[in-house]
């Protein structure tokens, strides 16, 4: 049986140095490879974009060509794996950033009838979504009740078609007594994950 076609899209903002949403990705890519997965990689921190900032713009401005690579693997893709590191309570700018440019009329979603959204053009694509954090993932999920991460899987993802959507949160990173025993298990978790292409 073919392997999938997997877009990863790492979302840390910061490539100046690596961080755990580096490992992370690594360790699903390498385990997809394993299984015959094949994975083409967006690494937002090294894509140099604006921010939109009108709806006209969204509706009939050009894609940033730094970008056309990224929708066009979008496009490729059927499952997409987002890893990022939540700021502030929610995705960095970055990532929304991105996804704005992305998820544009005639590409993520069209008219249809007299819906100008009717039409969700990303249909038949799945997704996870890795979170990393400094509090328990346990407190964002019930809590705060993952807020940030339902918006994004709701009103962006799921808006586009995108769908089922799974979500791994990795809690209390860079916490005193979090030592490599801990990193080894969730970088086991996403290769294993890599290998199942989930």
């Amino acid at each position: 049986m073919p392997g999938k076609k997997i877009l990863l899209i790492e979302g840390h903002p910061d490539a100046s140095v690596r961080h755990l949403c580096h490992a992370l990705a690594d360790a699903y890519a390498e385990g997809a490879h394993e299984t015959g997965h094949e994975v083409r990689r967006a690494v937002l921190a090294k894509l140099d974009f604006p921010l939109l900032k009108s709806q006209a713009e969204w509706e009939h401005g050009s894609l940033p060509p730094p970008l056309a690579k990224a929708q066009a693997n979008i496009a490729w893709a059927e499952h997409l794996v987002l890893i990022f590191p939540l700021w502030l309570g929610d995705m960095p700018a970055l990532v929304k950033g991105f996804l704005e440019q992305v998820a544009r009329p005639g590409f993520a979603f069209s008219a249809e009838g007299d819906n100008p959204f009717g039409h969700k053009a990303l249909t038949g694509r799945s997704a996870r979504v890795v979170v990393t954090m400094g509090m328990p993932a346990l407190v964002y999920r019930w809590y705060f009740r993952a807020h940030s991460l339902k918006s994004l899987e709701r009103n962006i993802l799921g808006f586009i078609g995108i769908g089922p959507i799974h979500e791994t949160l990795i809690g209390r990173v860079g916490k005193p007594g979090d030592g490599f025993e801990e990193m080894d298990k969730w970088l086991a978790k996403l290769r294993k994950l890599g290998r199942a292409g989930d």
